[in-house]
């Protein structure tokens, strides 16, 4: 699998959409096919037409009438393609090539099983950029998973606490809150995937050191798991100030 979610078959990226859905018109491209056996054509086959009905129920139920975006949907556009539910994305590997359905199905079922070393093997393959922002994510997602846990078990349930907390760590760091780093960045995406190395690294060390404080201090509930964020993530800016104004005289603010 790719940094961005794709699957990747015989060296060709196999996009799927917010909905999990396959592009079939990459694995038509990845099976070496041109003009033959293109999606068009498996979908106008009887027997494709046969179990489309039998892997709708599947999915949702026999009180629903057919719907065809429910298993397959074209999307217009460059950057378009047709797109099937998984079921029928592997159905069409099965109909270009037995082969290239056992390929499908394995890294599929590695990618739902959440196999790393299926994105080791990607990365293995890309380049040094690629693999700097994949380890990047790596490291922090493992933090941040860890952190959140460390919330839950004490008390923290809400999405907006979590949220709260999370914020804490953020201000202690940056003298903002997560909102306020967006837009000043101008971005709308994942605020750590904006961040260099240098910050996200203050973020787990912050969120490390919170998490070690909220299980030896006992912390209860949202308020106390929040303000020993912001205690943890508040030493780990003075420490870096510290070193700074200590390598930089002079210097005022960290960011």
């Amino acid at each position: 699998m790719s940094s961005t979610g794709e699957y990747k078959i015989r060296g060709r990226l196999i996009r799927q959409d917010e909905d999990g859905f396959v592009c079939v018109t990459d694995i038509h491209r990845a099976a070496g096919f041109t003009k033959n056996l293109r999606p068009t054509d498996f979908i106008r086959l009887q027997q494709t037409i046969a179990i489309m009905p039998v892997i709708h129920e599947k999915l949702v139920g026999k009180n629903h009438k057919f719907k065809m975006s429910n298993i397959w949907r074209t999307k217009p556009g460059p950057d378009g393609g047709t797109y099937a539910h998984p079921l029928m994305a592997l159905a069409y590997a099965e109909y270009l090539s037995p082969k290239l359905a056992v390929e499908v199905r394995e890294v599929f079922l590695r990618y739902r099983a959440g196999d790393a070393t299926l994105a080791d093997e990607v990365l293995e393959k890309a380049s040094a950029e690629a693999n700097e922002w994949a380890g990047k994510r790596a490291l922090a997602r493992a933090v941040r998973k860890g952190y959140t846990a460390t919330l839950a078990s004490h008390g923290v349930s809400q999405p907006a606490d979590f949220a709260r907390c999370t914020n804490a760590t953020y201000e202690g760091l940056f003298g903002r809150t997560a909102k306020q780093l967006k837009k000043e960045r101008g971005i709308a995406r994942n605020l750590r995937d904006a961040m260099d190395m240098r910050e996200l690294a203050f973020v787990m060390a912050a969120e490390a050191l919170s998490s070690e404080r909220i299980e030896e201090e006992k912390s209860g509930g949202p308020v106390q798991c929040r303000s020993a964020t912001s205690k943890s993530a508040r030493f780990i800016r003075s420490a870096i100030e510290a070193d700074r104004k200590d390598r930089m005289p002079g210097q005022k603010n960290m960011f």
